[in-house]
């Protein structure tokens, strides 16, 4: 029983730490002088040296994106909370519900911050 809980705590932090680095992570595209990710666009000078960035949340679909990751983040987090909350309340054979409701929850919303639009879009008009 100890192993499964340790098991359930590393399984825990190991999806923690994916959605931190997958929302916080620059460079997701880069290419020809130019890198994209979720917070902003930058290009360099043919020299290489300048960056010009700018911030990428102009596009609705983008910022709905930002929301679900840091929303998917924010369940996670509020997912382990509960999961010692409840370690230590709940009797001997207790179940947690309320830690997988928030778990669920927070891969629900990550998978949907991973569909394209454009993908989403040629769905809806086949």
């Amino acid at each position: 029983m100890l192993l499964l809980l340790l098991g359930i705590i590393v399984l825990h932090v190991a999806v923690l730490v994916l959605l931190f680095v997958s929302t916080i992570v620059s460079h997701w595209l880069v290419g020809n002088g130019h890198s994209t990710d979720l917070w902003q666009n930058c290009s360099t000078s043919s020299s290489g040296n300048v960056h010009h960035c700018f911030s990428s949340s102009a596009n609705e679909w983008l910022q709905s994106v930002q929301a679900t990751m840091i929303l998917s983040i924010i369940f996670s987090v509020l997912s382990l909370f509960l999961f010692f909350c409840q370690l230590f309340t709940l009797t001997k054979g207790g179940r947690f519900y309320i830690t997988g409701v928030f778990q669920i929850l927070a891969g629900k919303l990550g998978m949907a911050s991973s569909q394209t639009p454009g993908r989403s879009m040629a769905t809806a008009e086949g």
